[in-house]
């Protein structure tokens, strides 16, 4: 494969693992909140519902960047993908 496919595939799967990521977050905030707060009354269950969705999609990309860093660090990029953002010419 070329850069270009590699590089559209590699986008494809991070944001699947991302949103993925995400999913699974929210689900622990949310179990995490249901032993907190057994029996919420609508209003404070949907300012906690907002800060999990919220929290969620934080921690997602804290841990994104971290993994991306690290393969980063680990793999020559530029080897294998394509320049996403180019350069401005002068």
């Amino acid at each position: 494969m070329n850069k270009k496919a590699n590089t559209a595939l590699f986008i494809i799967g991070a944001t699947l693992v991302n949103m993925l990521l995400i999913f699974i977050i929210m689900m622990l905030l949310i179990a995490l909140t249901v032993v907190l707060f057994p029996d919420p009354s609508p209003g404070v269950a949907q300012v906690v519902f907002l800060f999990v969705f919220i929290a969620s999609i934080a921690l997602s990309f804290f841990i994104y960047n971290k993994v991306i860093k690290y393969i980063s660090k680990k793999v020559d990029m530029d080897k294998y993908f394509h320049p996403i953002f180019r350069p401005k010419r002068r």
